[in-house]
């Protein structure tokens, strides 16, 4: 759903499990910090909102969005996490770099999750203006470092439960 047709930092409380025992790695680009940092700081809340430790959050900040798989394995290799959270942000300019930054980075951490079997957080902009991304760093569309938390959390406790349906289909337990 598009973040103009919903509000990125509304969710269903009901729905967030406890995460006072998961562990969470943060993985921040420091390029756009001003959008960034603004992530940061809304996916960090809402992870201590829910029950997660302040020590049992680690963090990690790198130079760029393009960085952010490099920067997740890195963590996740250095430190025993539950799941780990990628914030970035690329602004759609004058060439198709965003295209290219923003296909790599998924495709990273969608290999990283296959392989690891642990969650890594898609929690990237990709706007094509700086408005837009302010739009969604906390302005008018909310905080998608909140999204991003809330997503963390409820995988890494689907991911530590053993939470999978019948015959392996994902989701579909009877």
């Amino acid at each position: 759903m598009a973040s103009a047709l919903k509000n990125l930092s509304e969710y269903d409380d009901n729905n967030v499990p406890d995460a006072s025992e998961l562990s969470f790695g943060i993985v921040v680009s420091d390029w756009n910090k001003d959008i960034t940092h603004t992530l940061y700081e809304g996916c960090y809340e809402a992870l201590v909102k829910h029950g997660a430790r302040e020590e049992k959050i680690k963090t990690l900040q790198v130079p760029g969005t393009f960085e952010l798989p490099s920067g997740a394995r890195i963590l996740s290799g250095q430190e025993k996490l539950d799941a780990v959270i990628c914030l970035g942000c690329v602004i759609k300019g004058e060439t198709d770099h965003d295209k290219y930054i923003n296909s790599a980075v998924a495709q990273g951490l969608v290999n990283l999750s296959i392989a690891s079997g642990k969650p890594y957080i898609f929690g990237v902009l990709t706007p094509n203006t700086h408005e837009q991304a302010v739009d969604r760093a906390g302005g008018k569309y909310g905080n998608k470092g909140v999204e991003a938390a809330i997503t963390a959390i409820r995988m890494a406790a689907i991911a530590k439960a053993g939470k999978v349906g019948s015959k392996g289909a994902i989701g579909f337990g009877r």
